[in-house]
């Protein structure tokens, strides 16, 4: 009996291994600043916003504000002479065609047997808007011009439906003012909009909350069941505590048990079996995730080049692995190699402010 307990333990490791790994997507949130992907003067950091309309539309421009609409985050927006211009151009609205459509409904009793119809007209009207941005130092040097809405976008605006067809035919006409108001103001908004993304993705240094995901543990068996439920738990709360505005100085000494249990998995888990590199593939994806949230994309690397290794989904590891030069890239075509960090945009000047006037 006891060379039969003897097996058993001799051979306890070995089961263990080969036990089942299944792995489930945990989400966590974290936040980080982004960081411009255009090239500029790192002292640029104000900007000021300018809109020419034309005299058609001029009584619909003076009642908006579409100067408001570019808010170029981690910059101060400024009345005028800013380190950078963009300056809009709006063009009319234009209408090209008027037609009336109809509609027909079939008109059934409680069987399904159709009884009638009922025929509703409505007016379709093709029109095109055009405007166009263009960006600018304050020295005069080009950024960038961007076409916020072309005449090659036919654009359709439809009528209510009226019983009589020649109301629907007089609709636009009765109504010209209101409904070209009402189109204008939308285009208007609609190129702004696309201004201001662009804005920021190419200048702006805005804060991000993204949600994301590490594989853990999921097979309540296993001997590292609790272990990585535990490590998750850990740097879902470390990782929630990140700010876009707070430098994070200290995070990586707090995510070190973690980083260390996730290492020491890959070492005891060193076999060619499945089960373990599956169980390897969790450690590599969850350190790489770890390290670009900790800024760090040379050790994101890494982790990646060892899960393409692994062979285990290595599409993953490659995907990681560009991301992490995409960050890199990023870090050091900004010379900025943080994406947490604070922003005071009330300290920064104008090219032809002083200190006393820029503090009013």
């Amino acid at each position: 009996m006891k060379s039969h307990s003897l097996l058993f333990v001799l051979l306890l490791p070995a089961i263990v291994v080969a036990q089942k790994v299944d792995l489930d997507r945990f989400t966590f949130t974290s936040q980080f600043r982004t960081l411009p992907l255009a090239r500029l003067d790192t002292s640029y950091r104000t900007y000021n916003v300018s809109v020419e309309g034309t005299k058609l539309m001029q009584n619909y421009l003076s009642e908006m504000t579409p100067e408001k609409s570019v808010v170029l985050e981690g910059w101060r927006q400024l009345d005028q002479q800013g380190h950078i211009s963009f300056k809009i151009k709006l063009e009319d609205l234009l209408p090209e065609s008027m037609r009336v459509q109809e509609r027909v409904e079939i008109q059934k009793d409680r069987t399904g047997r159709q009884i009638g119809t009922r025929t509703t007209y409505y007016q379709e009207v093709v029109y095109t808007f055009a405007a166009q941005a263009e960006i600018v130092d304050y020295k005069g040097v080009p950024i960038a011009n961007l076409p916020l809405s072309d005449r090659s976008n036919k654009r359709v605006y439809r009528s209510p439906e009226f019983a009589l067809k020649p109301l629907a035919e007089a609709y636009f006409v009765m109504n010209a003012l209101n409904v070209t108001g009402q189109l204008y103001r939308n285009c208007v908004n609609q190129s702004m909009n696309h201004l201001n993304n662009y804005a920021n993705e190419n200048f702006g240094y805005g804060e991000v909350t993204v949600t994301d995901h590490m594989w853990i543990l999921d097979s309540r068996k296993h001997p590292e069941y609790d272990k990585h439920r535990e490590a998750f738990l850990k740097l879902k709360d470390i990782l929630f505590g990140l700010s876009a505005s707070k430098p994070i100085d200290g995070v990586r000494e707090q995510l070190q048990p973690v980083i260390k249990y996730f290492e020491s998995v890959k070492k005891n888990y060193n076999g060619r079996s499945k089960h373990e590199r599956k169980l390897r593939y969790a450690s590599y994806f969850n350190l790489a995730v770890i390290y670009y949230y900790l800024d760090d994309p040379q050790a994101m690397m890494k982790e990646a080049s060892g899960l393409i290794l692994n062979d285990y989904d290595a599409r993953d590891g490659r995907a990681l692995e560009q991301t992490a030069i995409r960050l890199k890239n990023l870090f050091e075509q900004t010379g900025i190699y943080t994406r947490h960090f604070p922003i005071d945009t009330s300290k920064f000047k104008g090219p032809f402010e002083n200190s006393v006037t820029a503090n009013k």
